[in-house]
C-alpha cells in the first residue's frame, strides 16, 4: 500500500514542496526513512511511533519505507514528524490520501501526540502563497504555537491543530477549520532617548547621518565615554519597519528559531548585539543546516559590534561581503545557500590595548607605538574602507555631567531623518532593491549641474588625503545624505568637506 502527503521545507530564507511517500509492504516489521534525512528527521521514528500509539492510532506491525522527495536535496529539522504520522495512517487506510491532496502539512509530534511548533513556518507560507497567486491553492496545516506567524501571509488558507487525534478526527469528518490567529499587536516599546546624551555632539550628529542615510559608523575612543549608550540610541531615530521588511525580519528569524509565537510582527527594527568572542560561523552563519548569522539577524536594522578589535581579524573581514553586498553566501558541498543581510554597522573600539590613549585624565596610556599599530591593524584597511562615518569620542568634562544639561530629544532627530528618507524614497521610487543613499550607486546621486564644482573640491580634497576609489564614492553617499538632512535637492561644497571629515584614517 502506497500513501503520499505534501509537505514542505526550507533552505535559507527560500522554501521548496517536500512529498512523503509511504509504502507499507508485508515482511519483518521496520521503519526505514531514505531522502537525504539528516539524523533529527530519522529520529522522528520513535517519536511518530509513541505519538500514533498514545492518540489511539497505532497502525499494525509492518514494513515500512519513508521517501522524503526530492531525495537529492538533504532535509533537516523536525517539521516531517506530521506528515510521515499521516501517510504511515493514509497507507493503512486509516485516512483517504487523495481527499488531502491540496494540503500541506508541517509540525514536529510530541510523545504523547501533541503539536509542538517548528522553525521556518513563515518562509513556507510566503512559498505556498506565491503558489495561490499562480492557480495552485493549497491549504497550510501547522501547529497551533505557528498559527499566528503563518497568519502573517492574509492570503493563504490556514488551519491549525493542537495535537494528532483532533486533527485526524477533523480530516477524517472532511472540514480542516480556518485558524483563528490573528497576530497580536506588538506592544508599545520604550527606546532609549538621545536627550541622555551629554557633550558628544559630533558623535550624535554622525549617528544622525547614519539613520537618515544607512551609512556605517565607527566610534572611536577610551572606555567610558558614552559609545555603547550612543550606539543603543541609534534606533529611536530610525524609520519603522515596512510591512515588507518586518515580513523579511521574521522570516529570518523564524528561520533560526527566535520568533516570539505570541507577537511575531515587529514594528521596531533589529537591534543585534554579539559578544566580541562570537565565532566566525555565529557572526556570517553557518553550522548545520545552516543557519543564519548576526548579520542576518540585523537585516533591516543595526548590528552593534562592541570591542570591535578584541575580534579576530579573519571574523571581521568576513564582514566585507555582507557590506558591500547586501547578502551572505553559504556554500557547501552539497550547495549554497544565500541570507539577506543589510543592516547599518555600529561599530565601538578602544583606541589602544589599554584603552587610555587620549583620554583627558586618568592613568596615562601604557602602550607602545607597536602596540597600538598591532592592535589597529586588527581592522583591515578593505573593512575600513567600507565604514562611511570615523569617529572620535572623547571623555566629557565632569563639570557638564554635573551640571545636569540635557541632550536633543530622539524625536526632532528622527523627524529630520523621516524627512531625509522621504527624499530618497522619492529619489529610488523606480530602482528596485535600493532604499537609502549608502546602497545608491554614487553616480546617481548628483545631478549634472551641481556635480563639477562638488567633484572639482573633492578631487582635490582626494589627492590629498588619498581616498581611494570606494572611499571616493562613499564620501559623495553622505554628502547627499547631508544634503537631504538639509531639505536641500543639490549637494554642496560643504557637504562634501563635512562627509570628508568622516573619512579621517584610522
Amino acid at each position: 500500500m502506497l500513501a503520499a502527503i505534501h509537505s514542505a521545507a526550507f533552505l535559507g530564507i527560500d522554501a521548496y514542496d517536500v512529498t512523503v511517500e509511504v509504502d507499507v509492504a508485508n515482511g519483518l516489521p521496520s521503519f526505514t526513512i531514505v531522502g537525504l534525512a539528516s539524523g533529527a528527521v530519522k529520529e522522528s521514528r520513535e517519536r511518530v511511533i509513541a505519538a500514533l500509539g498514545n492518540s489511539g492510532l497505532a497502525t499494525p506491525p509492518r514494513k515500512s519505507t519513508i521517501n522524503l522527495s526530492p531525495a537529492d536535496r538533504t532535509k533537516t529539522g523536525s517539521a516531517f514528524d506530521l506528515p510521515i504520522a499521516l501517510a504511515l495512517l493514509a497507507a493503512h487506510g486509516a485516512l483517504n490520501a487523495s481527499d488531502l491532496d491540496d494540503i500541506v502539512f508541517i509540525g514536529e509530534l510530541g510523545l504523547d501526540g501533541s503539536l509542538r511548533p517548528v522553525r521556518g513556518v513563515l518562509p513556507i507560507a510566503r512559498h505556498l502563497a506565491r503558489g495561490a497567486r499562480s492557480g495552485r491553492a493549497r491549504r497550510l496545516v501547522v501547529p497551533a504555537a505557528n498559527a499566528a506567524e503563518a497568519a502573517l501571509v492574509s492570503s493563504l488558507s490556514l488551519s491549525a491543530a493542537t495535537n494528532l487525534a483532533e486533527l485526524v478526527r477533523a480530516l477524517r469528518g472532511g472540514r480542516l477549520p480556518d485558524a483563528d490567529a490573528t497576530p497580536n499587536a506588538p506592544p508599545a516599546e520604550a527606546y532609549d532617548d538621545f536627550r541622555d546624551v551629554v557633550g558628544q555632539p559630533r558623535a550624535a550628529r554622525a549617528l544622525e547621518i547614519a539613520a537618515a542615510g544607512g551609512h556605517n559608523v565607527l566610534l572611536l575612543g577610551p572606555p567610558g565615554t558614552g559609545k555603547t549608550m550612543l550606539a543603543r540610541r541609534l534606533p529611536s531615530i530610525l524609520p519603522p519597519l515596512t510591512e515588507d521588511e518586518a515580513l523579511d525580519v521574521v522570516a529570518l528569524h523564524s528561520v533560526a528559531g527566535l520568533v516570539d509565537p505570541n507577537r511575531p510582527l515587529p514594528t521596531r527594527r533589529p537591534l543585534r548585539a554579539p559578544h566580541h568572542t562570537i565565532s566566525q560561523a555565529g557572526l556570517i552563519g553557518g553550522g548545520a543546516g545552516p543557519r543564519p548569522g548576526e548579520v542576518s539577524l540585523a537585516h533591516h536594522g543595526v548590528l552593534f559590534l562592541d570591542e570591535l578589535l578584541e575580534l579576530p581579524r579573519y571574523v571581521l573581514d568576513a564582514m566585507r561581503q555582507p557590506l558591500e553586498d547586501g547578502r551572505v553566501v553559504i556554500a557547501r558541498a552539497g550547495g549554497a545557500v544565500c541570507f539577506p543581510a543589510r543592516f547599518t554597522l555600529v561599530a565601538a573600539a578602544n583606541p589602544c590595548p589599554c584603552g587610555r590613549l587620549g583620554a583627558a585624565s586618568g592613568t596615562p596610556c601604557s602602550c607602545s607605538a607597536s602596540d597600538v599599530a598591532r592592535y589597529r591593524a586588527r581592522l583591515s584597511g578593505p573593512l575600513a574602507d567600507r565604514i562611511d562615518l570615523h569617529v572620535g569620542v572623547r571623555a566629557v568634562a565632569t563639570d557638564a555631567l554635573a551640571s545636569g544639561q540635557r541632550g536633543e530629544s530622539s524625536a526632532p532627530i528622527h523627524a529630520r531623518v523621516m524627512g531625509a528618507r522621504a527624499r530618497q524614497a522619492a529619489r529610488f521610487r523606480a530602482v528596485k532593491g535600493i532604499a537609502c543613499n549608502a546602497h545608491a550607486p554614487a553616480r546617481t546621486l548628483l545631478d549634472a549641474h551641481e556635480s563639477v564644482p562638488v567633484l572639482t573640491e573633492l578631487a582635490r580634497i582626494s589627492a590629498q588625503t588619498a581616498l581611494s576609489a570606494r572611499g571616493f564614492d562613499r564620501v559623495i553617499r553622505v554628502a547627499r545624505t547631508i544634503a537631504d538632512l538639509a531639505d536641500r535637492d543639490a549637494v554642496t561644497v560643504d557637504d562634501v568637506r563635512e562627509a570628508v571629515r568622516y573619512r579621517a584614517a584610522f
